[in-house]
């Protein structure tokens, strides 16, 4: 089974973030070889590459009909500074304004530090950062994992680890960024759920309420659904042909999030799922999903 690979990185006080880099670095250079170190960040957006993806992240001003209570400070900004903790920004992508302008849309960012000090065998832990500037959310940042075998971006639920949202009143960069580190630090205790997702096998009657429940985060009812909660355990891959959680809530999140499987419509029609799109809904169903997952592993 995999296990984590985990370097300590001790700091006293409130060190600078070149200091934290130092930190990090030192450890690193001592434990670990410059393939794994380099494969933490392989992929990484450029601030270009984010302009052309993800206008929002560049904003120049908030939303004109938002309160002069509101603190426009643009994501840019907060970038820069999680980046000076750190991290790296790997995807990105945008929703459609509600208020109609694509620079004040509900925005969503997966960081990863430049040099990760905890490693699995097929993911990378991440933090999940959202915000938008037309008053339909605040800062928020969550932890997620990156799976490099199915490019599956999963995010953990706020009753499994701890999540984070700022409001925007004031200049609260250095609070976002205080948020994104203490994420960072729990890193360790995320490998560790992964690993016991990875002992815990499911009995086959087990791996279908698994998928009924799972099934239920998207569609109300089993007859809205069109299709057998069972579905969402066909393996894509070799790699998730397991019956142990990990790969059972694997098969069951790249089904439900990409969608294409057969269902019949409320008409009778034959169809094929949808993918997910909605950063909303994204978030909602990712961390449903996990809340499950985790509910497994303590019964």
């Amino acid at each position: 089974m995999t296990a984590a690979r985990v370097v300590m990185v001790e700091t006293r006080g409130n060190p600078a973030p070149d200091q934290i880099e130092d930190h990090i670095m030192n450890a690193v250079s001592n434990s670990l070889t410059f393939s794994t170190v380099s494969s933490a960040f392989t992929g990484s957006l450029s601030l270009d590459a984010l302009r052309a993806r993800v206008p929002a992240v560049f904003a120049p001003a908030a939303h004109q009909r938002l309160s002069p209570k509101y603190t426009f400070i643009p994501t840019e900004r907060v970038l820069s500074g999680l980046m000076s903790a750190g991290f790296v920004p790997v995807d990105a992508r945008q929703a459609i304004s509600r208020r109609g302008s694509p620079v004040h849309a509900r925005h969503i960012l997966r960081l990863r530090r430049r040099y990760e000090t905890v490693q699995l065998r097929d993911s990378i832990p991440e933090i999940v950062f959202l915000n938008s500037h037309d008053g339909s959310s605040a800062y928020q940042l969550r932890m997620g994992l990156f799976r490099v075998v199915c490019t599956n971006g999963m995010i953990v639920s706020r009753g499994a680890f701890p999540a984070y949202c700022v409001s925007h009143r004031g200049d609260v960069v250095d609070e976002v960024v205080a948020a994104a580190l203490n994420i960072a630090e729990r890193f360790e205790l995320l490998a560790g759920q992964v690993e016991r997702m990875e002992h815990r096998q499911l009995l086959t009657d087990e791996q279908h309420d698994f998928a009924g429940r799972a099934l239920a985060l998207r569609f109300e009812d089993a007859a809205s659904a069109g299709m057998q909660p069972s579905a969402l355990l066909a393996v894509r891959r070799v790699d998730d042909a397991g019956a142990d959680l990990w790969s059972v809530l694997n098969r069951a999140q790249e089904n439900l999030m990409r969608g294409g499987l057969s269902r019949r419509s409320a008409s009778g029609r034959l169809t094929r799922t949808r993918r997910i799109s909605s950063i909303r809904e994204d978030v909602r169903i990712n961390s449903g999903l996990w809340d499950l997952a985790s509910g497994l592993l303590s019964a």
